[in-house]
């Protein structure tokens, strides 16, 4: 068992997760100051990447390549190339409140497709938690939503969304098959070279500042918010039910809000503190085990000498 299978280290593993993502989106605004967004998507990746298969190596054991590449290439294209591609493009195209509330749809998503996919239950406590996670998201995000509404974004954001999605289920249903570190490593490995052509192929890499804020941005967005954000996610999806574990990422734009009123001066409003309620609600609905679940497993608790 992983040490995030251990009921003790999933409130801290949760917490590092939310701060390390929430405080990416920082890191990231920094970032797209001084380099064209997909180069920067691209080197990011790598950087996590490269990072973990360090870790992996040491580890993680080997892969075994002949027999699951197939499962890493969808890891790839699915929580990589298209999850961070497409959601840069969104990020382009849509006002930072729309892009944000689009691609939060993902821990929905999940709920929808754990409950088809791997059998989860969807009560209707968890889907009624999951929809107050997301008027939280929409509450939050309420600022900035203005000007007219790309259709390409939005579809962009959806399908940012929809592979983030299908990618985390994808992992939970193999995740016997292949180690957690290398279902990072590799994946992030490979987009970030992905992503990297499709900059060089679009985007002018003489455009790039190569200054101190955007080599601190660079590192802190690949190594914490790339790298070890996603080996504490696949670690919390590998031990217990996605559809749960996701409504913890209605968390990370809360945090990403604060971050940007301490660190980038961003106006706070009363929108924060409503959504922070909603998304409050929506968490403890969403894990909240219904009544006849509980009892079963008081029973054996008892039963157990």
């Amino acid at each position: 068992m992983s040490f995030l299978g251990r009921r003790r280290f999933v409130v801290p593993a949760f917490a590092l997760l939310v701060l390390f993502w929430g405080s990416a989106f920082a890191a990231v605004k920094v970032g797209l100051d001084y380099s064209p967004p997909v180069l920067f998507a691209g080197m990011r990746s790598f950087v996590g990447g490269l990072t973990i298969t360090a870790v992996a190596l040491a580890w993680g054991g080997r892969p075994n390549l002949g027999r699951d590449w197939r499962v890493f290439s969808l890891l790839t294209a699915l929580n990589v190339v298209l999850f961070l591609g497409l959601q840069t493009f969104a990020v382009m195209l849509l006002p930072s409140g729309t892009a944000a509330v689009v691609i939060y749809l993902q821990p929905i998503l999940i709920g929808v497709l754990a409950w088809f996919v791997l059998g989860e239950p969807l009560s209707t406590a968890k889907m009624l938690g999951l929809l107050l996670g997301f008027t939280g998201i929409v509450a939050v995000s309420v600022g900035g939503f203005s000007g007219e509404i790309s259709a390409a974004g939005v579809l962009f954001a959806v399908g940012s969304a929809l592979s983030w999605a299908i990618g985390t289920v994808y992992f939970k249903r193999v995740q016997e098959r292949v180690s957690m570190l290398w279902a990072v490593a590799l994946p992030f490995l490979s987009g970030g070279f992905a992503l990297s052509a499709l900059g060089l192929a679009t985007e002018r890499p003489a455009e790039i500042s190569w200054t101190g804020p955007y080599v601190a941005s660079l590192l802190y967005s690949g190594l914490v918010g790339t790298g070890l954000a996603w080996v504490l996610w696949l670690g919390l999806v590998r031990a217990g039910e996605a559809s749960r574990v996701a409504a913890y990422v209605f968390f990370v734009p809360l945090v990403s809000v604060l971050i940007g009123a301490l660190l980038l001066d961003e106006r706070l409003s009363f929108s924060l503190l409503l959504g922070a309620t909603l998304v409050v609600c929506g968490i403890y609905l969403a894990n909240r085990t219904p009544g006849n679940e509980r009892e079963p497993a008081a029973r054996r608790e008892t039963a157990e000498p």
